[in-house]
């Protein structure tokens, strides 16, 4: 009987197991391009294909098939690098690297406007022919910066990194632009993925917390271009591509809790109850809304203790931050109140839980922007989890799930630096009119600021890719893509 009692639970633990796992894909995007870069493997089977710890596979984009999805009009400015030398367990997609010695291009043609996911994947191994860690360069992403100084991300060793971002797509293609600097003449990226997302995965509307603590309503959010910087899973383990229906990873906040005393940390076996109009597995996982660090009164007095949280930002630019509460921990409604405060200021006073997603163990986020522009040099954005004046004693009086930390674009349209598009195409141009380009850049800088802020105000209510050297002139009706030389 004690046999048949485990076994039974053992059954249904697993079949608890694989309908997480099933669920947490069943998100199938219009638009998914993955590129494993320099690699000429088709996307056929496992044998000939990248596949990547998430167990996904990158097709190469050099793939030479009667049915390629990529094409390559010209190797001129491309090399192709392999690791012969990988270190154990570093994934297959960081094993070669595309090469670029002047300005280059990839082209992805699109099905889904809307919201779209773009990663880099970068790890600078060194071979016989080319020591990857010596790249200078710069990466545009549209009409936006989004990599000026490629030696920030220390990704030598076995250290590989991974940028993100979420970016509004209003046109049918995505044109991803390296441009290696004039000293190095040397850019590289080991793999992309472009993959379209839900079209709420960001709201029109989050609180912005002014510089006195006020909050007013900051509309055009699923407008914004925007960097992941953080992501954790506060109080649970690392949660891997695999088990994240968006391929996302989330981290520990053992690195970032500044402020634990009286707190706990709680992991829940029960069901995640996802409910409409409120959080879905797209905007964060089971796996993150099923562990958490809250604070518990044990007597007839509520603590009176906060948790708190610093995440690392650079200054210059303004930053969503996005907060996720499920109550995992409460026996009955109605028995959870605390405060948020972000950067030292009450966010949001009286949380209750309860109220808004009338349900136990039902997620919920509250989106959030912050300033650090205007010459701000930066620092540690903070987050914060306390009793309210409407706690219990003898029940929870704070509880978080998760953070997100991302950076909005400044008003050069970069995330990286004050140049924009403009000056970094330019500054590869050869010759001896350096002042000449210098102003026509500038001219296309001001176009492009102006266009983005107007755009942020005009809020309303696989495929075929390419790789060329720069510029790129347009596609015809084929879906063909014309190449031009600098």
């Amino acid at each position: 009987m004690f046999f048949i009692q485990h076994a039974t639970l053992f059954f249904f633990f697993l079949l608890f197991s694989f309908s997480t796992v099933s669920l947490s894909h069943h998100f199938s995007p219009l638009d998914n391009y993955l590129l494993d870069c320099g690699s000429t493997a088709p996307l056929t089977t496992a044998a000939t294909s990248s596949l990547s710890a998430d167990h996904r596979l990158f097709s190469g984009d050099l793939a030479r098939t009667p049915n390629s999805l990529f094409h390559s009009p010209s190797l001129r400015a491309a090399i192709s690098l392999r690791n012969d030398n990988p270190f154990p367990g570093l994934s297959p997609i960081y094993h070669t690297a595309r090469v670029f010695t002047s300005p280059a291009s990839y082209t992805f043609s699109l099905k889904d406007k809307g919201p779209h996911i773009v990663r880099f994947h970068f790890h600078a191994f060194k071979s016989p022919q080319l020591d990857l860690g010596r790249a200078q360069f710069r990466v545009l992403l549209d009409d936006y910066v989004v990599l000026t100084n490629f030696t920030r991300l220390n990704c030598t060793g076995q250290n590989p990194k991974v940028l993100e971002f979420l970016v509004p797509v209003e046109d049918e293609k995505i044109v991803i632009v390296f441009v290696p600097s004039r000293d190095s003449k040397l850019a590289f990226v080991n793999a992309i993925e472009v993959i379209s997302a839900p079209n709420d995965l960001v709201p029109e509307t989050a609180q912005f917390i002014g510089s006195s603590g006020n909050l007013v309503n900051f509309d055009g959010l699923n407008k914004q271009a925007l960097e992941v910087v953080h992501r954790v899973n506060v109080g649970g383990p690392k949660v891997t591509p695999f088990n994240d229906s968006l391929w996302r990873t989330w981290v520990p906040d053992d690195g970032l809790l500044r402020s634990s005393f009286g707190s706990e940390r709680l992991v829940f076996g029960g069901r995640i109850k996802y409910h409409d109009g409120g959080a879905s597995r797209e905007v964060a996982p089971d796996n993150v809304y099923n562990s958490a660090r809250l604070i518990r009164s044990v007597n007839d007095s509520v603590t009176n203790v906060n948790m708190t949280w610093a995440f690392p930002i650079l200054g210059g630019y303004k930053y969503l931050i996005r907060l996720h509460f499920c109550d995992i921990a409460s026996i009955s409604l109605n028995m959870l109140y605390f405060n948020v405060f972000v950067n030292g200021y009450l966010a949001y006073e009286d949380l209750d839980l309860s109220y808004i997603t009338r349900s136990l163990a039902s997620p919920f986020y509250a989106d959030f922007v912050v300033d650090y522009g205007d010459g701000n040099v930066g620092g540690d954005l903070s987050v914060g989890i306390g009793p309210s004046k409407n706690s219990i004693p003898h029940a929870v009086d704070g509880i978080l799930n998760g953070v997100e930390v991302m950076k909005m674009n400044n008003s050069h349209g970069s995330f990286d630096g004050e140049d924009c598009s403009g000056i970094v195409l330019k500054s590869w141009s050869r010759g001896n009119y350096s002042g000449l380009l210098l102003t026509l850049a500038a001219a296309v800088c001001i176009i492009l600021s102006l266009s983005i802020v107007i755009r942020r105000k005009m809020i309303g209510s696989r495929e075929s890719l390419s790789w060329s050297r720069l510029p790129v002139n347009s596609s015809d009706g084929d879906g063909h893509v014309k190449v031009g030389n600098i």
